[in-house]
């Protein structure tokens, strides 16, 4: 596989650095990486050390290894609104508490995905609780904005609640043995389906192809990336490791491939191994006009949208705080704005 292989070389599109946020393809919108060794949790699960010398509100300076984000006690998110779009985070370490206007809440993580259907209107925080006080407290996380077509951007919000546990892990071997482990957060492999998305999103129409993998190859791994449906958009992010061959060709980590989704790929990961997202998918093809966490087709939806905003809140915020964190004691779960309770298994 490492030798130069000119058919998959020509599959290369295009090879940038990786940016902030990580610049996507239609159907997709927005991705990053947050990253982030938080230390111990005091008593209201914000950080133990002093947050003296921050840029508190706009924390994204990575003092000391980590951001507070808008956060004033707790890391993460306060309540901000969505429209016209999705959101799909897949927590790999740490967890996530979501509060929504809709009265939802949710507590996920360790592997868990929250996909969030924005459409019509929502109001959601995403807080990082720092739950241990003993040992640190590290967060990893992907998020990801899905693009809703003309047809689908006024929907009913909904979330879905992807658990670790149903969410497809492959662990294969190279012929040397080594190992390759495949999560696929959408998009089939093989005979595997993932769980489904929420019902008006773009990955739930049979032919989006939205795909949603990430990839871990142990030093030395070998495997190979199969063809997809011709036309799609197909992205990797290589995010992690100091070397990669891509059909031959040598990649420096900290950067994002565009491929021709139609060609299959060899990987070939480097004497410290490498880590690997992927998003693909067949473009919506509509005309994208986003004013902050608003995204819809034309200008004049955007100012609908900001003058509704601004007038109903879209239902309002019926948390006591903007930044509101569960129980420290209480595990994993997703209640919705009808009561009803799901965890993990």
């Amino acid at each position: 596989m490492s030798a130069p292989n000119h058919e998959q070389q020509a599959a290369i599109l295009n090879v940038k650095p990786l940016s902030f946020p990580w610049a996507t393809p239609d159907p997709f919108l927005f991705c990053v990486h947050h990253n982030d060794a938080y230390p111990t949790g005091n008593d209201v699960m914000g950080p133990t050390v002093s947050l003296a010398g921050r840029n508190m509100g706009q924390d994204f300076e990575n003092k000391d290894g980590w951001n507070m984000y808008h956060g004033q006690r707790v890391p993460g998110f306060p309540q901000h609104p969505h429209r016209g779009f999705e959101t799909v985070t897949v927590v790999r370490r740490g967890l996530l508490d979501h509060s929504d206007s809709m009265g939802a809440a949710a507590r996920y993580g360790q592997g868990d995905v929250q996909w969030l259907t924005a459409g019509k209107g929502i109001l959601h925080s995403e807080m990082f609780p720092l739950i241990d006080k003993a040992q640190p407290n590290p967060v990893e996380l992907f998020q990801i904005w899905l693009n809703l077509p003309k047809a689908d951007k006024m929907a009913t919000p909904y979330f879905s609640m992807l658990w670790a546990d149903t969410v497809p892990h492959h662990v294969m071997k190279d012929t040397a043995g080594r190992a390759v482990e495949l999560t696929t957060v959408a998009g089939m492999y093989g005979e595997s389906k993932p769980p489904s998305p929420p019902p008006s999103s773009w990955a739930a129409r049979a032919d989006s192809d939205v795909a949603i993998w990430t990839i871990k190859l142990a030093p030395l791994a070998q495997w190979t990336l199969p063809a997809a449906v011709s036309g799609s958009n197909r992205m990797l992010y290589y995010f992690q490791g100091s070397g990669l061959k891509l059909g031959g060709r040598e990649l420096l980590s900290k950067q994002s491939i565009a491929l021709k989704a139609d060609v299959a790929v060899g990987l070939e990961a480097g004497a410290d191994g490498a880590e690997l997202l992927m998003l693909q998918g067949r473009p919506i093809k509509e005309p994208v006009v986003q004013y902050g966490p608003f995204v819809m087709n034309s200008r004049e939806e955007i100012q609908s949208t900001f003058y509704e905003y601004q007038r109903t809140q879209f239902g309002g915020w019926p948390w006591p705080s903007d930044e509101p964190v569960h129980p420290r004691e209480e595990g994993r779960f997703a209640r919705r704005s009808d009561g009803s309770i799901e965890k993990p298994a």
